[in-house]
């Protein structure tokens, strides 16, 4: 009963930061308020650490309360393998601690696995405890658990994911996760990593993820000349350059992007300029305005072009000689047999005439004769 007494008696007298406050003195709630609000959240945690070590009541109040809000005792976990249920799941997480609710999310349409689920314990303390071994290895697949408030985001949001991440390809379909993890574990500890099987048959897909916890252990795993695995030679390279896309590469710290200044009379970036007109110009402008006046084109008839008198050519005067069609000798053509019949020939100089006349007139025909 004593004990009891004492026990009671140190709850009620606590020091902080050196001086007594009894809880049956005037000091006030509010008092204690006005005293912590200025103290920074280090200090915070500092004095309420050291009274919960002190205090054991004090130790359960803090517990009470970080324990409250579900947001810290609830954990989400990627990369279930198709066949994990619910209870495989929490059998996995158990070794923590005490289980409040544990789910393995299912597809809606098809009614299987969607590969992820939740675990919500019923302590904040067992939450911490999975979160410092968040890699199990759960139906052949390595599974991981993050808080549910993070999401994917907790993973994403690492800088150095890119450089940790590698694509495994040109598997066996006789390599499993365990024989996958085992053989890459050599290069380093690794964070995550599986075999990519078919949603439908659960066969493997020829390749699969390895994470490492550091860029070293992933460069090692790359630079590696012994890339075979289950009788064949393996792909071992970064998961960004698998997809298409360069590894993202961080900028240093002291480089800051400096904004190029803009000349005068143009809007300056970051500034409202909706209804402000750039700095040098006026608007609107005075432009002067146009002629009203209609051009109006002369009441002249056109000149008409001057006639060209007839031109007269002299005559062109022919030669008395014979001649045949079109200027040439009335000669029989080159190759003709020139001792000819008589009446052949006839025929042909009354043909030659007539042409002469077709082609010169009555003076052409003169000339033949």
């Amino acid at each position: 009963m004593e004990d009891v007494k004492k026990r009671k008696m140190e709850d009620d007298n606590i020091l902080i930061n050196g001086q007594d406050f009894n809880s049956s003195s005037s000091s006030s709630q509010d008092h204690l308020r006005s005293l912590l609000d200025p103290l920074s959240k280090s200090q915070l945690v500092d004095l309420l650490s050291r009274l919960g070590s002190q205090y054991p009541s004090i130790a359960e109040e803090i517990k009470s309360v970080a324990s409250a809000d579900p947001v810290h005792r609830k954990l989400f976990v990627r990369g279930l393998a198709w066949n994990t249920t619910s209870e495989t799941l929490c059998a996995a997480f158990r070794v923590h601690g005490e289980i409040e609710e544990g789910a393995v999310i299912y597809d809606k349409a098809t009614g299987k696995s969607r590969g992820y689920g939740f675990i919500t314990y019923k302590h904040m303390e067992s939450t911490q405890s999975a979160l410092r071994a968040p890699s199990k290895l759960i139906d052949g697949r390595l599974a991981v658990c993050n808080l549910a408030c993070e999401g994917l985001s907790g993973v994403s949001a690492v800088p150095d994911l890119a450089q940790r991440k590698l694509y495994i390809g040109g598997l066996s379909p006789e390599v499993t996760t365990e024989v996958l993890l085992n053989f890459f574990g050599r290069h380093g500890e690794i964070e995550e990593g599986s075999v990519a099987y078919d949603k439908d048959t659960n066969e493997s897909r020829g390749f699969g993820f390895v994470t490492y916890k550091t860029v070293e252990a992933a460069k090692k795993a790359v630079d590696d000349p012994h890339k075979t695995l289950g009788g064949r030679t393996i792909i071992v390279k970064l998961a960004d350059t698998h997809k298409g896309k360069p590894p993202q590469t961080q900028l240093p710290a002291a480089v800051v992007p400096v904004p190029l200044p803009l000349g005068a009379g143009y809007p300056q970036a970051g500034k409202a300029h909706a209804n402000t007109p750039p700095v040098g110009y006026s608007y609107p402008q005075n432009v002067p305005p146009y002629p009203t006046s209609s051009y109006t084109s002369p009441n002249t008839a056109p000149v008409p072009y001057p006639t060209q008198p007839p031109i007269s050519y002299p005559p062109i005067p022919l030669k008395k000689d014979p001649i045949g069609p079109i200027g040439h000798p009335a000669t029989a053509p080159v190759g003709m047999v020139q001792d000819m019949e008589p009446w052949i020939w006839k025929q042909f100089t009354e043909s030659m005439d007539q042409n002469s006349q077709a082609l010169f007139g009555d003076k052409g025909a003169e000339v033949l004769m």
